[in-house]
């Protein structure tokens, strides 16, 4: 099962199934993706609780975690806390840009190259096999989780058809995502409609971008050869 329903997570699900190089695929119950997990109600956690979730990675930034909090101290849960730099979106230069998915590209871009560090960072907490399964998350679950998924399923050699694909299935959660976050912060109201879009566009056209500026996705990653090994060996289903 790919999505997983929860109390007040709209957007949560799991990045195994996936094809990968070597005639591979990414392993079930390893890696999801989530909008913010501050909203896991300790006393409503079966299904969260259930998954046995080790690790969970918080991409938000430190006022968004100050204003909602972070995931419950479940036990045997660690966190971390790796926020990938990047400029306001409110900052943006291109604005003009008539291509809502071009436009959203440009914003991945930056968050890839401002960001690296952390997302870095990131891929090196994920590749360790004692720490799966592990759940990456941000606000909505879209911009920098997927960022951050991209990356990952691009350094173990997921087509970027099926990365964009995934990136997409975030539109299915959207209405109800912004409904309940709009409940919380009215403020949210005011937001262009680009940013509230995931077009699967928008993914090929970031990963096109990555690979012309640094050759590939490993290489814009920068990692270890023992991390990748790593990476494939607690993600990547072995060969048959």
């Amino acid at each position: 099962m790919r999505n997983y329903e929860h109390p007040n997570l709209f957007n949560f699900r799991d990045l195994g199934g996936y094809p990968a190089s070597g005639g591979r695929s990414t392993r079930w119950r390893r890696l999801y993706r989530s909008d913010s997990l501050s909203r896991v109600d300790p006393a409503n956690a079966s299904s969260f609780t259930a998954l046995g979730v080790r690790t969970v990675i918080d991409l938000r930034r430190p006022r968004e975690i100050e204003r909602d909090g972070r995931v419950h101290a479940f036990d045997g849960l660690t966190y971390h806390h790796l926020n990938p730099m990047h400029a306001e979106w409110e900052e943006a230069t291109d604005n003009d840009e008539p291509s809502d998915a071009r436009w959203l590209a440009n914003r991945y871009l930056d968050l890839a190259e401002h960001g690296h560090a952390a997302i870095r960072a990131v891929v090196e907490v994920i590749a360790e096999a004692g720490n799966a399964p592990v759940v990456v998350h941000c606000v909505a679950g879209k911009d920098r989780t997927g960022v951050v998924s991209a990356v990952t399923l691009g350094a173990l050699g997921v087509p970027d058809e099926v990365i964009a694909e995934d990136y997409a299935l975030t539109s299915a959660a959207t209405d109800r995502s912004m409904a309940y976050l709009r409940g919380l912060h009215p403020e949210i109201a005011s937001m262009p409609d680009r940013w509230l879009l995931s077009p699967a566009e928008t993914m090929l056209l970031f990963l096109g971008d990555l690979r012309a500026s640094h050759g590939s996705i490993r290489a814009y990653l920068d990692l270890p050869e023992q991390t990748y090994a790593r990476l494939e060996a607690s993600l990547l289903e072995a060969p048959a």
